[in-house]
């Protein structure tokens, strides 16, 4: 399997970011969750064995149990969630959700599927820990997610060094994420996105803000050698000439893919069969039929 991500950095960032949680630096965990939890609103029953899934903080789970709609969650993450005393958790890496077979009834994936360096596997494992006719609700940024600040940095470190590095992870588009679900064996999947776009004073107030999340740069390929100052301050310029509105604020485009879907179970509907129908579709439409040639 690929490592295209070190999970081992990703630990360090993450405790880091944790150890000292800056004010509104989670503004983008909380507008997901919120987002979550108005889902979760919408199905019309109760869920008694969640589980929140590799998503740092516990601001998803926290909402979608004040809604009444679940029971206490457990937590299964990289790193302790806030208020250890009082949350269940179960540490593994982000390619790993250790839970029995069919012993849950919701998984919840708040900003934790694009970390994974074999994602399908990570929603096969999802699946099986599902009861049947349980839920998976997911949340993960998707193709598009800093495109200003990728394309800034890169013509930035091309233009003063000759060469460029990857600085931004790769983000998967809508499609695939709802190809994966249905790979996975999910039944009725689902899978939309919702733009999302965050203005900053400036390039270094975006930087200041992914670090405080955690969210910076943990390729497995990354380049090890320090990019000069000079490079951050001409991609700054970059950013606010190409991406500045009149006001002169920059802006930071974080497209998000919602997910959902359900483990199998007898009672969902399904497809009819084909040569089953009992009413011609001309009929329907009040149209002559006409064959295609072979």
């Amino acid at each position: 399997m690929e490592q295209l991500f070190d999970h081992d950095l990703l630990r360090r960032r993450r405790q880091r970011a944790l150890s000292r949680l800056e004010p509104g630096a989670e503004f983008l965990l909380r507008r997901v969750a919120e987002d979550m939890a108005e889902r979760l609103m919408l199905v019309e029953r109760r869920f008694d064995a969640p589980v929140q899934v590799h998503g740092g903080l516990p601001l998803a789970a926290d909402l979608m149990q004040a809604t009444g709609k679940t029971g206490k969650f457990e937590f299964v993450d990289l790193c302790p969630v806030p208020d250890p005393d009082e949350r269940v958790m179960t540490p593994a890496g982000p390619d790993l959700v250790p839970l029995e077979p069919q012993s849950v009834d919701l998984v919840i994936s708040p900003l934790a599927l694009h970390l994974t360096n074999d994602t399908p596997g990570v929603l096969v494992q999802v699946r099986r820990a599902l009861k049947p006719d349980g839920l998976f609700l997911a949340a993960t940024p998707g193709a598009g997610t800093l495109g200003e600040l990728r394309e800034a940095l890169l013509a930035a470190e091309s233009e003063l060094t000759g060469g460029a590095s990857a600085r931004v992870h790769p983000f998967a588009d809508v499609r695939d994420y709802g190809a994966l679900l249905q790979r996975a064996g999910f039944a009725l999947p689902v899978a939309d996105i919702e733009d999302t776009v965050v203005r900053y004073s400036d390039m270094f107030a975006l930087l200041r803000d992914l670090r405080a999340m955690g969210m910076t740069s943990v390729l497995a390929d990354r380049s090890r050698k320090p990019l000069p100052r000079s490079v951050f301050l001409r991609a700054a310029e970059i950013y606010a000439e190409r991406f500045s509105d009149q006001d002169g604020r920059i802006r930071a485009s974080f497209p998000v893919v919602h997910l959902s879907g359900w483990a199998p179970h007898e009672s969902q509907q399904q497809p009819l069969r084909p040569g089953s129908a009992k009413a011609r579709l001309a009929d329907a439409l009040k149209a002559p039929e006409q064959k295609l040639p072979r």
